[in-house]
């Protein structure tokens, strides 16, 4: 009998979408062995078709597998599978509860390190003189792995296996990117006020990149206001797009951030998604730092746009109120900074 892994991970978009280049590289460097990814509904675009030994399952804990009864129900079902080794990359109370049901009945499971302890110090208020960078997500899931017996050399490139698939994808009313042609990426949006720069300040760069003859601008966002601040744009420069007015699917999305030069993006999971396409980001960081551990697979420390501050970073997430109460880490940044970043691909 094969032996087949259990993978648990069911935090927010960009969370998940770190684990991906390493199950990608777990399935492509173990064929024989059955993986199955548990998580929240939205993350199976990111692992159907990922590889052929990679089945993916959902989670349902608004309703099905909501409180200890649904977490039961869950169980039963995943014990169904005859997992022989459970791996969580989470290590949440809901993740904890379903590992120590594996755990009474004999089953081999390993869970993240976290590293907590060096997650409080570097937002400690104090003693912010040297920052040392705490293992990457990527490090740690890997890590979870070997500990199963599977060690992982993390060798991804791209989730679309070729080019045919991703022109499949892209929405018929975007059409195809001419020649000499450049296409960026911006994502100005985070789920947290101490991520995102202000808004007037994102409206400039746009301003200027659509000054560009050649330059085309694809805005990315989720919410309602966010959506009518994309179609303000559109509206007001000819080359601005939003491109997610115009897709139907995150695959659709990841798609269109294939075809970009470049991408803009705050720490957030556009930065993740964008990198899973294998384009190149410049991310900027405000409350958060990318020595917590976060930054895109591949990216590169060059194109992490941030102040040195001695408040910063505050936070792990960026949920946290600004202790200046001004936000002058993101609020402060150069605007030509970035885009002088940006034009580097272009």
């Amino acid at each position: 009998m094969k032996n087949h892994l259990l993978i648990m991970r069911f935090s927010a978009l960009g969370d998940v979408a770190m684990t991906v280049p390493v199950v990608w590289s777990l399935a492509k460097q173990y064929p024989d062995l059955r993986i199955t990814v548990l998580s929240r509904g939205f993350a199976r675009t990111l692992f159907d078709g990922l590889a052929t030994n990679v089945s993916f399952m959902e989670a349902d804990f608004k309703h099905e597998n909501k409180g200890i009864h649904g977490l039961n129900v869950l169980f039963r079902r995943l014990k169904a599978k005859n997992f022989t080794h459970v791996a969580d990359l989470h290590d949440v109370l809901r993740s904890k509860y379903l590992r120590m049901r594996f755990d009474l009945s004999m089953t081999r499971v390993e869970h993240i390190d976290k590293h907590r302890r060096e997650r409080r110090k570097l937002t400690a208020q104090s003693d912010k003189r040297i920052l040392k960078p705490i293992p990457t997500a990527f490090s740690n899931y890997a890590q979870v792995f070997e500990k199963l017996g599977y060690p992982v050399n993390i060798d991804f490139s791209s989730i679309f296996a070729d080019s045919d698939s991703i022109f499949s994808l892209l929405p018929e009313p975007l059409g195809r990117k001419g020649e000499g042609e450049r296409w960026v990426g911006i994502a100005p949006f985070a789920a947290h006020m101490g991520k995102m720069l202000p808004t007037e300040k994102v409206e400039k760069i746009v301003e200027r990149l659509c000054s560009r003859a050649d330059t085309r601008v694809m805005v990315f966002c989720g919410g309602q206001e966010e959506r009518k601040t994309a179609d303000r744009w559109s509206s007001q420069w000819q080359n601005c797009t939003n491109a997610s007015a115009l897709v139907t699917s995150l695959k659709q999305e990841i798609a269109i951030m294939s075809q970009l030069n470049v991408m803009l993006s705050m720490d957030s999971a556009n930065m993740h998604l964008a990198s899973l396409a294998g384009t190149p980001v410049v991310s900027v960081w405000g409350a958060t730092h990318p020595f917590a551990g976060f930054m895109g697979w591949n990216q590169k420390a060059d194109d992490a746009v941030q102040r040195d501050m001695p408040c910063r970073p505050c936070s792990i997430f960026g949920n946290k109120p600004c202790l200046r109460g001004d936000y002058a880490c993101l609020s402060d940044i150069d605007g030509e900074t970035i885009i002088r970043n940006i034009e580097n691909y272009l």
